[in-house]
């Protein structure tokens, strides 16, 4: 399942289909609204999520053949373990209720039937929550996490739930944990990047990640504390948002969850988050959770955006020249880059990124299990029933609250190290001038599965250097974990294939609340650098 080489930027060479290729509406049943085989499966695979809006609301393609069709796609790639519940039934009666509401003319709703996978740390109502983990393996939420809730009242069906990092704390999705499913135990082998299944998908939304980007799903819904929706779609070539959080107490937050909708890490830090193939896609998405208006493609012509050099240093060889042509590509088509470094940003970061991640867990996960009648209690009833030992470290950590002195002054106002984080950036913008700054979301490629450890050391080229014995969780999160500590948005973009056939992703972050405006930037761009190609599987 891996790609030859390209560095293909160009939308000519994707699978994908416009809107405008798509056939013409032909005969629907009267009933159900079966649609006639207008679009071949392959075409259905193609759809981005916005295409397959388009479709499936023109009567073009029935819900009930486009849910059988994913489905079908799901279980013959099912060697991927993208999927620790793959909800047939539920999808498929969803589907024709869709299809019998839109042949009686009802109102339809902005989603219109599409097809998701949901992270399976985030509630869902009537399947089980399990967070890839022992301890929650018969668990099931009374409702559904408020993100999710507006997306099915927009009319999306929920195929499944996707595969994680155990309790998503880790960033390969190699889990460990056995017993999950019965049937299908997706979550007791790694999750599979589809370019190259010795590699990892990234994590912790490493199971959404691969749904999207095998074809079997068009769009889902991740959860991101230090780069979990974002770092999944740099490595398997599609898009990731992490909307705005604010300033941890609910204060410039995007998204309507709390702490107790989703498994928690850190309040301050977790958020929800869209990954599809397009950013078009992460705009239709968001605007539904968010309750605005989608922006559409914003003119590159002027915009400023700021390259700080921080997280351009020590690139992956591979990496730095998918990123120089990206770069290149959109001063040609009218950027105005503003080289200027976030002069200390890495030190800071380091310096109130774990007090937060590993002190907030002792409060949170307890108030989670509680608020949501769960079979455990406690942050050690967890502990003991873990099975990935990466994970079991840092719930070591937590337990032993380490980093409980050096958190009070992480977040002390206005003089403590996350404070400061936040005025960095915000006299970064303001300073530059600039709407957004750019860089790659990875510093390298997707490292090999770690089947023994599940994360800890990889080699790396850079500058022609070879590195060995890097950490591979501070390696794959160092520039996708500090916007996370700020609580600005971010959006992951796929920028082209590595010399051996690899996604490269760019990253944008942007200005607290701007969330609009990034992705509308995001639109712009991607019509600049085009589609990559898919995996051939």
């Amino acid at each position: 399942m891996k790609n030859s080489p390209s560095h293909q930027n160009s939308s000519k060479e994707t699978d994908a289909v416009t809107a405008s290729t798509l056939p013409e509406s032909t005969d629907l049943l009267a009933q159900g609204g079966e649609a006639s085989q207008g679009l071949s499966a392959d075409e259905q695979l193609s759809l981005t999520a916005t295409q397959a809006v388009a479709a499936l609301k023109s009567g073009r393609l029935s819900a009930t053949t486009y849910v059988t069709t994913l489905i079908a796609r799901a279980k013959a790639v099912s060697d991927l373990n993208a999927m620790i519940i793959l909800d047939e039934a539920g999808a498929l009666a969803s589907a024709k209720q869709f299809d019998a509401d839109r042949a009686a003319g009802k109102a339809l709703g902005a989603l219109a039937g599409l097809p998701v996978v949901v992270k399976d740390n985030i509630n869902t109502k009537g399947m089980k929550t399990t967070g890839g983990t022992h301890s929650l393996r018969n668990f099931q939420p009374a409702t559904n996490a408020p993100s999710l809730q507006r997306l099915i009242d927009a009319g999306a069906i929920v195929l499944g739930k996707s595969n994680l990092h155990e309790w998503a704390f880790g960033i390969t999705s190699t889990n460990f944990t056995l017993g999950i499913d019965p049937v299908t135990a997706a979550a007791t082998r790694p999750c599979k990047n589809p370019y190259d299944t010795s590699r990892i998908p990234g994590g912790s939304s490493g199971g959404t990640a691969v749904a999207v980007a095998a074809r079997f799903a068009p769009a889902g819904l991740g959860t991101d504390t230090g780069g979990s929706t974002r770092e999944p779609a740099s490595f398997c070539g599609i898009a990731g948002f992490r909307p705005s959080v604010g300033d941890g107490a609910g204060k410039g937050r995007r998204y309507p969850d709390t702490v107790n909708d989703a498994l928690p890490i850190s309040p301050t830090r977790d958020t929800l988050g869209p990954m599809a193939r397009t950013v078009a896609d992460l705009a239709l998405l968001d605007a539904v959770i968010s309750g605005t208006k989608a922006p559409t493609a914003k003119a590159l012509k002027g915009v400023k955006i700021g390259i700080p050099a921080s997280f351009w240093a020590g690139l992956e060889d591979s990496v730095q020249t998918v990123a120089a042509t990206a770069k290149q590509q959109l001063a040609d088509a009218g950027v105005v880059f503003v080289d200027a470094d976030l002069t200390g940003v890495m030190a800071l970061n380091d310096s109130v990124s774990f007090p937060i991640a590993l002190h907030e867990p002792i409060a949170a996960i307890p108030a989670y299990l509680s608020a949501n009648s769960a079979p455990v209690s406690t942050v050690a009833q967890v502990m003991a029933d873990l099975a990935s030992p990466d994970v079991k470290g840092a719930f070591g950590a937590i337990a032993g609250d380490v980093f409980g002195g050096a958190y009070a002054a992480a977040m002390i106002p206005v003089t403590g190290g996350r404070a400061q984080l936040q005025k960095l950036y915000k006299d970064y913008f303001a300073a530059q001038g600039v709407e957004a700054v750019m860089f790659p979301t990875t510093i390298l490629t997707a490292p090999k599965i770690d089947p023994v450890n599940g994360s800890s050391k990889l080699s790396y080229t850079a500058g022609g250097v070879v590195l060995t014995d890097m950490d591979t969780f501070g390696t794959c999160i160092r520039n996708t974990d500090p916007c996370t500590n700020a609580g600005i948005p971010s959006v992951s973009i796929p920028a082209g294939l590595s010399a051996d056939g690899m996604p490269v992703g760019m990253q944008m972050d942007g200005p607290l609340g701007t969330d609009a405006n990034l992705l509308s930037i995001g639109m712009g761009i991607e019509a600049v650098w085009g589609s990559i190609k898919p995996p051939t599987i």
